[in-house]
């Protein structure tokens, strides 16, 4: 009976190395984000795995289209989304530079 278990424990850390193993030769998806850069002062570029890179607005071209929303509660929803999303962005350029220094 042990030894049974002590196969079917190597047959399943042989499995899960193969299958480790098999996702490291797989290349990540094209628009997979590896690096960000600039501010959201002077605007961020992120660029893909695939190649192609995009150039969101600026912090203050982004205020300014939340400015042109009629209702008052439309204009602060619009302001939360811009702050949350170049806080996030911020946040992923600080993830991406520590992911890879550390290598």
């Amino acid at each position: 009976m042990k030894y049974l278990i002590g196969l079917l424990a190597v047959l399943s850390l042989l499995w899960c190395g193969s299958a480790a193993l098999a996702a490291v030769d797989d290349p990540p998806p094209g628009s997979t984000i590896v690096d960000v850069s600039g501010d959201k002062a002077n605007g961020f570029t992120i660029e893909h795995y695939d190649g192609t890179v995009d150039y969101p607005p600026t912090d203050s071209e982004a205020r300014a289209e939340c400015n042109e929303y009629r209702a008052r509660v439309d204009r602060v929803r619009c302001r939360t989304q811009v702050r949350t999303w170049y806080h996030d962005l911020g946040m992923l350029k600080f993830a991406l530079d520590y992911a890879h220094t550390a290598q």
